[in-house]
């Protein structure tokens, strides 16, 4: 078996993409925060003491997938041309659900980003919401479907 990020000697090494080809490359990312049900209402109802939950989670997750490079040892830093993350407040579940996408036109792929991403918004929620509910828990974080290069198209599967 050959690891890519380690060089003939055993050592930690960035792949050279340089060979490969450009294409547009796309992933979408999901995760979980768990929560009390009393915890999502106010999250909805905008009630937080540290104001707008959401609105600060989608920017700290959009910052978080820009910064993946700085954050996780040999990534490649990339020009993002998209990245948006969204909410799904699932009362039933008393949960909320994050979702990312992120895309570019390079010669790698964007899991990495829509996975950081996905995990400071949920991070970010945790954070403005543990004075209220330090039982939330982040669960569920895994690419569902990734785009581009020479694997083409792949999706997760549903469980």
């Amino acid at each position: 078996m050959t690891f890519t990020h380690l060089d003939a000697q055993g050592n930690a090494n960035m792949v050279d993409v340089s060979p490969k080809q450009e294409t547009v490359r796309e992933a979408i990312a999901e995760g979980y925060v768990y929560m009390l049900a009393d915890t999502l209402e106010q999250v909805n109802q905008q009630h937080m003491a540290k104001g707008d939950v959401l609105s600060v989670a989608r920017i700290a997750g959009i910052q978080g997938a820009k910064q993946c490079s700085n954050l996780i040892p040999l990534c490649h830093p990339l020009a993002l041309s998209k990245v948006a993350v969204d909410f799904e407040l699932q009362a039933s579940e008393n949960r909320i659900h994050i979702t990312s996408l992120c895309k570019l036109s390079g010669k790698t792929g964007v899991e990495m980003e829509a996975l950081t991403a996905v995990s400071i918004a949920a991070l970010t929620v945790f954070d403005m919401c543990k004075a209220v509910d330090p039982s939330m828990r982040i669960e569920g974080v895994r690419v569902l479907e990734k785009k581009g290069g020479k694997t083409g198209l792949w999706k997760a599967d549903n469980e």
